[in-house]
């Protein structure tokens, strides 16, 4: 069975790829991009030196133009992060039955909640799967024996999370610094090999 992963390049999304694919499924990663900014690259790159297949789904621009409006309305990213999420889960629907991500017990956003995720399973007929169980602690130390993991101040190179997109095209409308001032910089982390391979 196909099992799709939302997959951004980072630890928690190879996780569960890894998981899933010692389950016995066949694992696609697959990165949302919106057309505006190659996003996906770190991505792709990352999949290939873990060995999995990777996609890029073609979303439409008018979702990250509307997550973006809800972003500098709100003044923070959390709702429009969200929207797009969700996005992406429902165009994921459309090719596969098993749906899975790397959102993780504590992560605040993207997050679905329990009614959320039943909703999206019943309307598509599909199941859906994260971390939901694991905290930080946990994947910080499965994550640790298994990958080599390269950590850096987030770039527009260096992951392929929503942030990405959302960032670029805050800068094109309302320039860098109010994109800077709604994702300051951060740490981000990126999956680089296998750990067995050093």
């Amino acid at each position: 069975m196909k099992a799709c992963v939302l997959y951004s390049g980072g630890k928690d999304s190879s996780l569960v790829a890894f998981i899933l694919k010692n389950l016995g499924y066949e694992v696609e990663l697959v990165t949302l991009n919106f057309g505006y900014y190659p996003s996906w690259k770190a991505a792709a790159e990352s999949s290939a030196i873990l060995g999995f297949k990777h996609r890029v789904l073609k979303a439409k621009p008018h979702v990250l133009e509307d997550a973006v409006d809800t972003i500098i309305n709100d003044g923070f990213p959390n709702n429009g992060i969200n929207h797009l999420h969700k996005y992406a889960l429902e165009l994921a629907a459309n090719d596969y039955k098993l749906i899975a991500d790397g959102t993780r017990r504590d992560d605040k956003v993207p997050k679905l909640d329990f009614n959320e995720i039943q909703s999206f399973e019943d309307r598509n007929g599909v199941e859906y799967i994260n971390l939901g169980g694991f905290g930080h602690k946990s994947i910080n130390h499965l994550s640790k024996t298994l990958f080599n993991v390269k950590k850096e101040l987030t770039n527009r190179e260096n992951n392929s999370d929503y942030e990405i997109e959302i960032r670029f095209l805050i800068s094109k409308l309302e320039g860098e610094e109010i994109a800077f001032k709604l994702f300051p910089e951060h740490l981000q982390s990126r999956v680089i090999g296998w750990r067995e391979n050093e």
